[in-house]
């Protein structure tokens, strides 16, 4: 009887001490990009979904995400989170090299930060105590692997994001890729990862060039400017469009054997809400999350597609 009623009693006070955890007062701020295109609307979707779920799981939690259109008002809205007694900071930066010193200010008071998808050029580690991203170097190593081993000879135009570090890093994996294959880059231009200016840089291309062969755009939403450009042109001549993220239209197209779109690279704006978990993890569950965490930057196939497909999803 005793040993039960002890036993009782350890349970009692475990299950407490579990509430108790779970009721802590805590603060995540997150702070991100506004939805100017397709994938950040993604990351806003994903963020305020992961937000209340995590809210919901625990009771003492806030979660406040606010979205900036620029680098400046990003940094205001981390001094207006900084007031809001935050325990930790999951960040995406729309542009991170303007943001160190402000997201270092945040570090200083004892914040956890969780640096999300972008970092600064100068790999400033001290900014952050977690890094989740996508493998942007695979992005583009990807996709210079696909075209040299599908089209060895082909002659491909490059349509750019921005010019901020992980555009680089794609642009990087992909020119290493091709080297020393026969895969001849015309040109590079930026696209902004907006679909109307990836539709003029596509008009520049089809009036400069009378053979392209595949187009390589980094991008599902430039990717749609790309592919109404070729339309409105009623060109014949390329092969297909080379695109990454696993939007939900472009996955539908690989999935019902589009010719123009027959496969795609994945970096999933979600990645916003796997930052959220891990930060939840280390300020609820004390595990260790420190350090990196890289997601693949899968190839997605005719065979693989519907494993990537959320038709519910905004992007």
């Amino acid at each position: 009887m005793r040993k039960g009623l002890i036993g009782l009693m350890i349970a009692t006070v475990a299950l407490a001490g579990a509430a108790h955890a779970q009721d802590k007062k805590m603060t995540i701020g997150v702070s991100i990009p506004a939805a100017d295109h397709g994938w950040t609307a993604g990351v806003v979707f994903h963020a305020q979904r992961v937000a209340k779920l995590l809210m919901a799981e625990h009771p003492g939690l806030n979660v406040i995400v606010k979205t900036s259109p620029d680098a400046a008002s990003q940094a205001n809205a981390l001094e207006d989170l900084a007031t809001q007694g935050m325990n930790a900071l999951v960040i995406l930066p729309s542009d991170p090299d303007p943001l160190v010193n402000a997201i270092k200010q945040v570090k200083s008071k004892h914040v956890f930060v969780t640096l999300v998808d972008r970092a600064p050029s100068s790999n400033d580690n001290s900014v952050r105590d977690l890094y989740v991203a996508g493998n942007n170097p695979a992005v583009g190593s990807t996709a210079g692997d696909y075209i040299k081993t599908h089209t060895p000879d082909a002659k491909v135009v490059v349509i750019r994001g921005l010019p901020i570090p992980i555009d680089q890093q794609r642009q990087d994996g992909f020119d290493k890729a091709i080297a020393g294959s026969n895969v001849k880059v015309l040109e590079k231009q930026f696209g902004n990862w907006n679909r109307d200016d990836a539709f003029k840089v596509m008009q520049d291309y089809l009036t400069k060039y009378p053979k392209i062969d595949v187009v390589w755009c980094q991008d599902d939403d430039m990717a749609v400017g790309v592919l109404q450009a070729i339309a409105q042109a009623k060109r014949t001549d390329i092969q297909y469009v080379l695109a990454g993220a696993g939007s939900k239209d472009m996955v539908k197209k690989v999935m019902d054997g589009d010719k123009l779109i027959p496969v795609d690279v994945l970096y999933p704006p979600a990645m916003i809400g796997t930052a959220l978990e891990l930060t939840a993890a280390d300020l609820y569950a004390q595990v260790p999350v420190r350090g990196s965490y890289i997601l693949d930057a899968t190839l997605i196939t005719p065979e693989n597609a519907k494993e990537f497909y959320f038709p519910d999803s905004p992007f």
